[in-house]
């Protein structure tokens, strides 16, 4: 086993990656969303979902973001109606992020479609594409990679590192998480 890095950063590049606008109006969204959705109260849903819009999100009816909810690119970005996005939820949208209907993505959620190549010595970028279907609940503090699609009306239980596709209808978790048992509802 040799000591020098197996890595050389001086050889990386991202020419190829297309950040779907142009370096000024990304700027002016970190700007809009840095100041304006901090300053707003937690009940102002409907200003940061009109500022997501603005921007090229596809924000659906009902949706509630918390202030310190943070999208890299929102036109990447899709969210169907009555989802929450929770406190210090990071949307790292390199690549598409689609939320379904009446979903909880709860705080501290990393929702990640960026990587490396690791076998690449210029550590090349690689992304891919995050899906959540209808009813999921990511609990708190967990992370999502990329390339994750998450079945609908499952349960990602809190801190799981949710690596690899997840069935519809389960109760999962753990790192790297795992369906435990299948979901059940109580009638009303």
């Amino acid at each position: 086993m040799t000591n020098e890095s197996f890595v050389d950063l001086r050889k990386y590049d991202q020419t190829w990656f297309d950040r779907g606008r142009p370096g000024w109006y990304i700027l002016l969204w970190w700007f809009v969303q840095a100041i304006a959705f901090p300053l707003t109260l937690h009940s102002f849903n409907g200003l940061r979902c009109w500022l997501l819009r603005l921007f090229g999100a596809r924000i659906g009816k009902g949706v509630i973001i918390r202030p310190t909810a943070r999208f890299t690119y929102p036109w990447k970005v899709t969210v169907g109606d009555y989802t929450w996005i929770g406190d210090d939820v990071v949307v790292y949208s390199l690549d598409e992020i689609h939320i379904g209907q009446h979903c909880v993505i709860s705080q501290k959620t990393y929702l990640c479609t960026g990587s490396h190549d690791i076998r690449d010595p210029a550590f090349g970028l690689k992304t891919a594409t995050i899906t959540i279907d209808n009813g999921v609940w990511v609990a708190t503090d967990c992370f999502v990679a990329p390339g994750v699609q998450i079945g609908a009306n499952t349960v990602i239980g809190a801190r799981s590192s949710v690596l690899a596709d997840m069935p519809s209808g389960q109760v999962c978790w753990g790192s790297p998480c795992r369906p435990q048992y299948p979901r059940e509802i109580r009638n009303s």
